[in-house]
């Protein structure tokens, strides 16, 4: 496969990658499928995991991986990119599509280290509150009978630890792909993109 085709292939993953980073970042703000809970409550306490507020899926594993993506893809059409100077460009672009999946995919770690923010029995002194009760918890992603601690929003560490797991997942392809772009730009560049405008 020539340094275009081989561009196509992961530009095309990165598109399917980021649309599902973006997708999961968005339904993380909204726990249990409900809209409530992206609000503030009476006493202005917040219900939202905060590092679902850093958007790393949004912003790092979605669009800083979507914009390097549509050049990588250009790298591949016959009357733009598909060059040697453009294959230069593609390793920039897929520089700072590594920087966005790396930042999502640490917002991804410690969103499922820390566990979600729910209304839960606890604290000191002990009160209903809210709070992640597993912030300091070893293991509790193995240890499922501990999850219903958490009484609001109903199945919130399912939840949170679904998507978080999946972006975790997008984010490490994303990297490899980006790796992978930078490694394939740097051979079309030396090389060419079989493309016979060089």
């Amino acid at each position: 496969m020539c340094t275009g085709g081989c561009s196509k292939v992961i530009a095309i993953f990165l598109y399917v990658l980021a649309a599902v980073s973006i997708i999961c970042n968005l339904m993380l703000f909204f726990p249990d499928f409900k809209t409530e809970f992206a609000e503030l409550d009476r006493e202005g306490t917040d219900r939202i995991t905060q590092e679902v507020k850093y958007m790393g899926g949004l912003i790092g594993g979605g669009i800083m991986v979507l914009i390097p993506a549509i050049h990588i893809h250009l790298t591949s059409a016959q009357k733009c990119c598909s060059n040697r100077c453009g294959m230069f460009l593609s390793i920039g672009f897929a520089a700072a599509g590594v920087a966005g999946a790396v930042y999502s995919l640490s917002v991804a770690a410690v969103g499922l280290k820390n566990g979600p923010l729910c209304w839960w029995f606890g604290g000191n002194p002990p009160r209903f509150a809210w709070g992640t009760p597993f912030a300091n918890a070893t293991g509790y992603l193995t240890e499922t009978d501990l999850w219903d601690v958490c009484i609001i929003p109903e199945n919130v560490v399912e939840f949170n630890v679904a998507l978080f797991s999946t972006l975790l997942v997008a984010a490490g392809l994303e990297l490899v792909l980006c790796l992978i772009q930078m490694i394939n730009g740097l051979f079309g560049c030396l090389c060419g993109t079989c493309s016979g405008k060089e």
